[in-house]
């Protein structure tokens, strides 16, 4: 029997139908026994494409390349006619065009104009005889013999057909066995059952090496690593499908539940791959152990480390930064907080720390909406400066001396008392500021080395900045803001820029001295939640790491020389000095440059009428606590004043002299807070419109 594939081999020209209809001719590159379909190529637009088309298709516009048909013999065929003179006629082949033979005297009409000669017509087969009742047996003999001489006469192509249509029916009958084998299978209440078999199939797929303790500990000055959780019980009471793969130690995957037009869901896998990856079994002591162990010994070598954690609300950042938690009730000996004191304690024992004699404090404060508080000492506002030498200084910030690991989870349970925190869709106990907690090493008074802990805001807080409550905004603006400093902060420790925008926010400005240092070292741990539900706001956590490590250096981006000393401001400059003037605002607008994929230059205008309100306020308040302060002074001098008019003899010129000193004084001051407070109310009308004009751009997929 002939192939199914007829005349086709590889190299052969076939003309095929496109899905517009247009047929034009293309040349089969490979013959799929499987399926019993050929894949063809073409040139298009200087382009090559490509398809599959089964073998029905083709031979349905190419007959020429089907397989050849077998006539059998039958005794029933007559003999074909030998010749004579009859006129025969030629059929051209592609039984368009009759032409007469050289035996062909072409006829002529009556006008002797010469015509084509008629083809024989072969005389038309006598009818059947009609059945009678005298011959059923031969009948149906006859009729049995036909069937059979047609199946003969049958061609391979149309047999081929048939198999084709067969096979595809029987698929589609096993297609359709599954389907119903699973449905009994799974629960269909499950809303996304399809996307779970999905998931499992592709799962069972892939070679799994997680992490484990006896794998290296590798060193590196900017650490990445991704931590996802376990699906929580909320989650699980709405039934949302887990997403997340992490199949080795430094890869995840994120299955995005996708759908074509025709409403075919199906998945798109991407892969990530960081420097650590841990799973939703990992502790706490297993993440510490890779992310900020590492770093302790850093700050016993005159070093600065700095360990902070990423993500969504509810994503488990305060659960890995702080301990586990039961309800409210908190477990901090569990957390990265408490880990790395008591390894710190560990360092001082060792015989080559303890000739140094150094001793341990540490700081606990939050950033919220661009201000700083302290929170170990009744949540007091702090002032954040650069002295003469460049250097930052929060001042105000107490520093606790601390001797064992209780005293530093004391301290924790103290601060994250009183850290802002508010009620979300994710979590009912979300923390709406950064939360910075430093382990301080000084010899003699000076500063030895620094270790900063910081369980960042949510980064979906920072996304929408256009809300009509202005608290709301100032929030949101202020971690969206921070969090792209810390990212260009972190690339420009890394990459020894001249040159890091720490001044664009109120966090890398307190962190300033962990990104300038020669011996600094960061690790970032960002958490991502599992569910379906959060897919988007994983992969943007997954990508904003990504882009902390893995972008490449623009040379035309770095800038040239370092900053001349800035001295801390104490009066309130104008909006024309602050617009030319700011190093704030040189290093927001660098920052907004960038990263002009995620800012648009509306939320760039925003970002800089943000910060310059947060400026003013500060400094309208500082002069207006300068007025009351100037207050009391003045009505002590108008005390003694009006006592001295309650003697009988007094000078009454002296008297007026004085009042009217008195006053002068009061009205330059009160002007000039006045002044001030109509152009901070300006700023704050020229925020809100900034903030209606916003238009922002959404992270570029990698």
């Amino acid at each position: 029997m002939a192939s199914c594939f007829g005349k086709i081999v590889v190299g052969t020209y076939v003309e095929i139908k496109r899905s517009d209809g247009r047929i034009h001719q293309a040349m089969v590159t490979s013959l799929n026994e499987d399926n019993e379909s050929v894949t063809v190529e073409w040139i298009e637009n200087g382009d090559t494409k490509g398809k599959e088309i089964d073998l029905e298709s083709i031979f349905a516009l190419n007959a020429d390349v089907a397989p050849d048909e077998e006539m059998a013999p039958s005794p029933e065929t007559p003999p074909p006619p030998t010749p004579t003179s009859v006129k025969v006629t030629k059929i051209s082949k592609n039984r368009r065009t009759i032409a007469p033979t050289k035996n062909d005297t072409p006829s002529k009409d009556n006008r002797g104009i010469p015509t084509r000669a008629r083809q024989p017509q072969p005389e038309p087969a006598p009818p059947p005889a009609p059945p009678t009742s005298l011959q059923p047996t031969q009948l149906t003999q006859a009729q049995t013999q036909q069937q059979l001489q047609n199946a003969r006469r049958k061609s391979n192509c149309v047999k081929e057909v048939e198999k084709l249509q067969e096979k595809r029916e029987r698929r589609r009958i096993q297609q359709q066995e599954l389907r119903e084998k699973r449905a009994q299978e799974v629960d269909t209440t499950i809303p996304n059952y399809e996307i779970m078999y999905m998931i499992r199939d592709f799962r069972a797929s892939l070679d799994y090496r997680p992490l484990t303790t006896a794998d290296l500990i590798e060193e590196h000055k900017i650490c990445v690593c991704v931590r996802k959780r376990p699906l929580n019980k909320k989650e699980l009471a709405m039934k949302d499908l887990d997403v997340i793969t992490i199949p080795s130690k430094d890869v995840v995957m994120v299955h995005e539940p996708k759908q074509k037009v025709d409403l075919t869901r199906y998945l798109e896998n991407q892969t990530f791959r960081f420097d650590y990856a841990f799973d939703d079994s990992t502790a706490n002591e297993m993440v510490y152990r890779f992310t900020a162990r590492p770093l302790v010994e850093t700050i016993f070598e005159r070093g600065m480390a700095t360990c902070f954690a990423y993500g969504q609300t509810g994503s488990g950042k305060t659960h890995t930064m702080g301990g586990d938690f039961s309800g409210k009730n908190q477990d901090c000996s569990k957390g990265i907080y408490a880990l790395a004191a008591r390894d710190v304690f560990l360092m001082l024992k060792k015989p080559n720390y303890r000739k140094l004699d150094l001793q341990v404090y540490a700081t606990f404060f939050e950033i919220y909406s661009g201000k700083v508080f302290d929170l170990l000492n009744r949540k007091a506002k702090l002032r954040v400066l650069e002295d003469g030498k460049q250097q930052v200084q929060v001042v105000g910030l107490q520093e606790k001396d601390v001797k064992c690991t209780e005293d530093v989870l004391k301290l924790i349970e103290v601060g994250n008392s009183c850290r802002t925190s508010g009620q979300t869709s994710a979590n009912a106990h979300s923390s709406r500021s950064h939360a910075v907690f430093q382990i301080i090493l000084r010899r003699k008074g000076k500063m030895h080395g620094k270790f900063s802990l910081i369980d960042l805001a949510g980064n979906e807080r920072g996304a929408d900045t256009s809300s009509a409550d202005r608290q709301t905004r100032l929030e949101g603006a202020e971690i969206n803001k921070s969090l792209l400093a810390l990212k260009e902060c972190i690339r420009a420790l890394g990459r020894n820029k001249p040159h890091t925008p720490f001044r664009a926010s109120k966090l890398t400005q307190v962190l300033r001295d962990s990104f300038i240092g020669e011996n600094s070292r960061t690790c970032m741990i960002a958490t991502i939640s599992p569910g379906m539900t959060s897919c988007e706001n994983t992969l943007n956590t997954l990508r904003y790491a990504n882009r902390v490590k893995e972008l490449t250096v623009d040379t035309n981006q770095v800038m040239e020389g370092g900053r001349p000393n800035i001295h801390a401001v104490n009066k309130l400059d104008l909006d024309e000095e602050w617009l030319s003037m700011s190093p704030q605002r040189d290093d927001l607008k660098l920052l907004c440059e960038q990263n002009e994929e995620e800012v648009s230059p509306q939320l760039f205008t925003f970002h800089e009428a943000v910060s310059q309100l947060v400026e003013m306020e500060e400094q309208v308040l500082e002069d207006h606590r300068a007025v009351f302060q100037e207050s009391i002074r003045w009505l002590e001098d108008e005390k003694v004043l009006l006592e001295m008019t309650e003697e009988v003899d007094y000078d009454v010129e002296s008297y007026a002299t004085q009042l009217e000193q008195i006053l002068d004084q009061k009205i330059d001051i009160l002007t000039e807070l006045r002044d001030k407070v109509k152009s901070f109310r300006s700023t704050l009308q020229e925020e809100e419109q900034a903030s209606k004009q916003i238009n922002p751009k959404r992270p570029r997929a990698l």
